[in-house]
């Protein structure tokens, strides 16, 4: 795989796209109380986090995983549904399944596993199409 044939701007539009969609989904607006409650952490350790640290680094990491993502829909026939069906795939069948064998180890909540194993069906799904569709 060439690293030149990848969309550079799909690929941070992406990932800029599954940042936008955590800060909806773990909000109180979707599902934030209820993540925080299942993940065992209170308003104030999120009050008290390190910003700069949390967003930034999540944010390179969305980068690597979009990009990652971009590699495997390098190819001249994906489209934004097919992007999204391997997005959702990639969220549902490895991600999604990889949280549950962890939250179950873990003795963690359903809640938890689904809130977070959802975050990443919805955001690769997302991450697919507009890879997809940006050619």
């Amino acid at each position: 795989m060439d690293a030149v044939s990848i969309n550079w701007m799909a690929t941070v539009v992406a990932a800029v796209v599954g940042f936008v969609v955590g800060g909806l989904w773990y909000s109180p607006l979707l599902f934030g109380n209820v993540w925080m409650h299942s993940a065992g952490i209170s308003q104030e350790q999120i009050a008290g986090g390190n910003k700069a640290k949390i967003f930034g680094l999540s944010l390179v990491f969305l980068l690597i995983m979009s990009y990652c993502l971009a590699m495997f829909l390098a190819t001249p026939d994906i489209t934004l549904q097919t992007g999204a069906l391997y997005g959702f795939l990639t969220g549902f069948g490895w991600i999604f399944f990889a949280f549950g064998v962890v939250g179950l180890f873990e003795l963690r909540s359903w809640s938890y596993i689904f809130i977070n194993g959802g975050y990443w069906v919805v955001t690769m799904t997302l991450m697919g199409a507009v890879l997809g569709a940006w050619k």
